[in-house]
């Protein structure tokens, strides 16, 4: 075969794939439905979540009082990771002043209010062990004791 005819045969063989992939319009069928035609959404930047706009999807859903007792309760845990957009605060192991006993803590606030069940906190023992659920019970007690320390001191009881 010569070099025309490869080269050829090469480029019909390209057009007929490239056809083969058109998915539609006026010789392929495939879907004959009317499309809807695509909203485009505004494009958003890092810079949007600090400007003065009211979208409720932008602002950050967490109760600031439970954020700031979490982290002065569980102070001599060291923090690994802090999300406040999703309010998920994660620790490391330590021990607690007086303890014997190191723990690591996840702490979530799923709701803007000072309520109770805003905050959910999981404790761990060394390699993952269970912790009993009074110690659970009485750090949340805590925390919730001094979020509401702290809104009082606030002044906006």
């Amino acid at each position: 075969m010569t070099r025309f005819a490869l080269r050829s045969a090469a480029t019909i063989a390209l057009t007929m794939t490239l056809t083969a992939c058109g998915g539609g319009g006026i010789f392929g069928g495939g879907n004959q439905a009317p499309q809807q035609p695509e909203v485009e959404e505004p494009e958003t930047t890092i810079w949007d979540l600090f400007s003065n706009r009211q979208n409720p999807n932008d602002a950050v859903a967490v109760n600031k009082y439970l954020w700031n007792a979490s982290l002065d309760v569980l102070n001599f845990l060291p923090i690994q990771s802090v999300d406040p957009f999703t309010g998920v605060i994660v620790t490391g192991y330590g021990t607690p002043p007086g303890g014997g006993r190191s723990y690591r803590a996840t702490i979530h606030i799923t709701d803007p209010a000072l309520d109770a069940r805003s905050l959910k906190l999981s404790l761990q023992g060394p390699g993952g062990t269970a912790v009993a659920p009074g110690t659970v019970r009485a750090v949340e007690d805590a925390i919730l004791t001094r979020a509401r320390q702290m809104r009082i001191a606030d002044g906006r009881l």
